[in-house]
Order: structure tokens, then C-alpha cells, then sequence
């Protein structure tokens, strides 16, 4: 039985896109391992054709390629995909990107079966993330926050994960649930993983598994509107799932975080923060137990912002 699936959501990066899909069918065993790739075009407004005539000339692996009448964002793509897939484990990857070694899938399925946060089945491995012109590890790619402690261990247990270089097993979609679709852009990440460690899984950091990315080292700039909703779902993730102390403290680390990043934009801290102050009201409190606090304060989980 074929065990893996990608999806790939991808938005005006045809070229990208491209190489990406030409990389995976290169892959080690990508005949027998992979059931399907997953492909929908979040509304593109680019010329996808070279995708689709390379999709269909392609016989060694199936393809299914999906257009989206709207711009679903990086969360609703992915749950769109999710209605599609039936694989075993399943490699959500960035359209920009590439991966760095052919023996990729066999690593990723020794990773899996590798034993897990002390009775812990590991639910998600996160890659490591370089960039694809230097090959220099992208730090915000990291799935910790103790950046100098983690950054050069081969593996590690984790709270989060890396939204565009992971794989997942498909039955903890199953009973967890999906990406939360509300979430446009930003923090998803936290939600999901948040649901899957109080279920009694883990998440694991495999640097045998390498993406390359090709963002830029010198990084993107992030829009104001960007980093808003990042700061207004943070503190819902802190809400929903951690004791109300790391919800005040997100909320005003992160609007501080706002005022430097867009050089104290008022209009926009004031928009924040009227989210914020509808979120008691309007998203309902389902904390962590205990035993999931204390995993994550064994990784070593940033918890305050």
C-alpha cells in the first residue's frame, strides 16, 4: 500500500511549483511510496498550463490538481486538499522549495517509526529548513524558540511545527480535526498542535529531513495587516488552549511586537486590540490538561507570548 501524499498549495509560483513537482517524482522509491500529489491552486491569477501538461505527461505517480474559485488562504487550501487525501502520512510543503535529498521519503518513514516523547506516538516531523541559495538554516524555520540551544541538535521533541515543511499522519487529522479555517494567515501552526498534544501525541524535529527553501535570507516583509492577524490569533490559541495568564501575556507581548515591527502604526494597534477584546467573548475555552502542560514545559515550550 502506497503510504505517502503531498499537498501543495501553491499561489502565482508556477516556475517554482514546477521545479518542485519535477523534484518529488525524482525522489527514492516515489513510484511505490507516494499515492498521490495534491495540488491546489489558490486562485492564481498566473499562467498554470506548464503544471498541468507536466501533470498529465507524468505516468510514474498520480497527480491531482485542484483549482480554487478564491483565494482560501494557506489554511482553508490545505483543508480543501484534506478532502482528497487517503494516504498514511501526508507532507504539506511551500510552493518555493525543494527537497534536499533523495532518500527523503525512506528517512521520513524511519523517522516515524523511531520511538516517540516517553509513551508519546509522534503525531508530525517537522524539517529542517534551509535556504536554497546559501544553505544556511532558516532560523524562523526552526520549531523551537530556544534558537541557539536547538538549532544545531539532529533531533528533538517540539510544540509546534514548521506549517510548510512537515508531514503528518492522517488519522490525527482524523481525530483532532483540520487546520482552523478561520485562521487566514498565522498561527495555525500552534492550534493544530495544541489539539494534538492534549490528545497524547508529540511532535518531533528531524534534521535528517531537509527542505530547501527559496525565500530570500534577508527574509520577506511582513504587511502590517500580516502581523495583526499573527498577534490576534496568537492570543486566540492562547485563549482556547493554555490558563487565561498566557492570554493577557501574548496579547500585550505581541502588541508590542506590532508597535516595532510597523513602527508604531495606532490605527492598526487599535484594530488589534479591539480583536482582541472580543475574543473572551466570541471563541470558547477548551484548555490543555495538565499532563499536556507539563510535556510542554518539558520541551521547553515558549508559553508567555
Amino acid at each position: 500500500m502506497k503510504k505517502i501524499e503531498f499537498v501543495i498549495i501553491t499561489y502565482n509560483r508556477p516556475a517554482d511549483t514546477l521545479e518542485l513537482l519535477q523534484n518529488i517524482v525524482q525522489l527514492d522509491e516515489a513510484s511505490s511510496l507516494i499515492k498521490t500529489v495534491i495540488v491546489v491552486n489558490n486562485a492564481s491569477t498566473e499562467d498554470y498550463s506548464l503544471i498541468k501538461n507536466f501533470i498529465s505527461e507524468t505516468r510514474t505517480i498520480d497527480f491531482k490538481y485542484i483549482d480554487s474559485e478564491k483565494n482560501l488562504g494557506v489554511t482553508g487550501g490545505r483543508n480543501l486538499a484534506l478532502q482528497y487525501t487517503t494516504a498514511e502520512i501526508l507532507i504539506f510543503l511551500d510552493d518555493d522549495c525543494v527537497l534536499q535529498n533523495k532518500n527523503t521519503l525512506i528517512k521520513l518513514l524511519e523517522s516515524f517509526t523511531d520511538n516517540g516523547f516517553n509513551k508519546r506516538e509522534t503525531a508530525i516531523v517537522s524539517f529542517k529548513v534551509l535556504y536554497y541559495s546559501t544553505l544556511q538554516m532558516q532560523i524562523n524555520g526552526l520549531p523551537h524558540k530556544k534558537i541557539s540551544k536547538y538549532k544545531d541538535k539532529e533531533k528533538f521533541f517540539t510544540y509546534f511545527f514548521a506549517g510548510g515543511a512537515h508531514a503528518i499522519k492522517r488519522k490525527v487529522l482524523n481525530e483532532v480535526g483540520n487546520l482552523p479555517e478561520e485562521f487566514f494567515y498565522g498561527m495555525e501552526e500552534y492550534d493544530l498542535s495544541y489539539r494534538i498534544i492534549d490528545n497524547g501525541y508529540c511532535i518531533k524535529y528531524d534534521s535528517n529531513i531537509v527542505m530547501l527553501h527559496k525565500e530570500s535570507p534577508l527574509g520577506r516583509k511582513t504587511k502590517e495587516e500580516k502581523l495583526r492577524m499573527m498577534w490576534v490569533n496568537k492570543s486566540k490559541v492562547a485563549w482556547r488552549y493554555l490558563p487565561k495568564l498566557y492570554f493577557y501575556t501574548t496579547a500585550l507581548m505581541w502588541s508590542l511586537q506590532y508597535l516595532k515591527e510597523t513602527k508604531i502604526n495606532m490605527g492598526g494597534l487599535f484594530k488589534g486590540w479591539k480583536e482582541i477584546f472580543s475574543i473572551p467573548d466570541k471563541e470558547k475555552r477548551n484548555p490543555v490538561s495538565k499532563t499536556s502542560l507539563e510535556y510542554l514545559r518539558t520541551v521547553e515550550a515558549r508559553l508567555w507570548y
